[in-house]
């Protein structure tokens, strides 16, 4: 794989875990890193992000092969499996730091969410605006390694259980055509 011809996606959409276990199944994702961003800290701790004080969102640095997975699948993948109508929420997860927001790493992919963004609003009907915001993709902080490929390495753990399996399950649904493997 040339490494000259991945690209790279910048998701927040609630708890890390979550966003990162969805993503390591999809077919073209080369890698997928937790951490945080968004932020006024430099080299922010969980516990300062969990804080709210550091401002940055928990989030996921994709890189993805373009000839396999597109960015437009992507985005498709990251609305459907998280609330994007809920402000600073994903379920029990209450803060900023679970705040939906697309960091786009450059131009297309800024216009891109926001045209996708449109078109789910004139779906949605008032009650279901998407409150994702768009930003340009500023640094981003990898989360301590306890962090990373957390789901894989903790499936029997109540929140692993409760909340990332049934995320996993509507992935499998919706996109089983993109995933690497079965989902177990």
């Amino acid at each position: 794989m040339n490494s000259d011809t991945l690209e790279t996606a910048i998701f927040a959409g609630g708890c890390f875990w979550c966003t990162e276990a969805v993503f390591l199944a999809i077919k073209g994702v080369v890698s997928v890193h937790s951490g945080y961003i968004g932020g006024k800290s430099v080299n922010p701790t969980y516990e300062e992000v969990c804080s709210g004080i550091s401002g940055h969102a928990e989030a996921v640095k994709i890189v993805f092969d373009p000839k396999i997975i597109t960015y437009q699948t992507l985005l498709k993948v990251f609305f459907a499996t998280h609330d994007p109508t809920t402000l600073n929420r994903q379920g029990a997860d209450i803060g900023t730091q679970y705040r939906s927001e697309i960091f786009s790493t450059n131009a297309f992919q800024s216009d891109l969410a926001k045209v996708y963004i449109n078109l789910l609003n004139g779906e949605g009907g008032d009650e279901n605006k998407i409150v994702t915001k768009v930003s340009e993709a500023v640094t981003f902080y990898a989360a301590e390694i306890y962090h990373q490929n957390y789901y894989n390495r903790n499936k029997a753990q109540s929140y692993c259980h409760f909340v990332i399996s049934p995320k996993m399950e509507k992935l499998k649904y919706l996109f089983e055509m993109y995933l690497k493997d079965k989902i177990s």
